[in-house]
């Protein structure tokens, strides 16, 4: 990533979340600003203290509903489905 893209995009966000062990390792990753923003605006309508926890809760979700569907069987997403799944999570307007 370019110097400039890095400075469009990001503030940092590590991914722990309340119901993994307390000695869980974290990375930190790179989340645009405005995502960034967006989380802040909920955190006060949920049970979480910080944007990184409720990062962490929400890609936890959406992990495993998508690796419960792989398992059950796997099939094809078109560009349709996964355009609905971002914007009911909030991610696209």
């Amino acid at each position: 990533m370019g110097k400039a893209e890095q400075q469009s995009a990001d503030a940092a966000v590590s991914a722990d979340s309340d119901d993994q062990s307390a000695g869980d390792d974290t990375r930190s990753l790179a989340v645009p600003d405005r995502l960034v923003s967006r989380v802040e605006r909920r955190l006060p309508r949920t049970d979480f203290d910080a944007p990184e926890e409720y990062v962490a809760y929400v890609l936890e979700e959406v992990l495993a509903q998508v690796e419960s569907e792989a398992s059950d069987s796997y099939e094809q997403v078109d560009d349709d489905e996964v355009e609905q799944r971002l914007q009911s999570l909030g991610y696209l307007d």
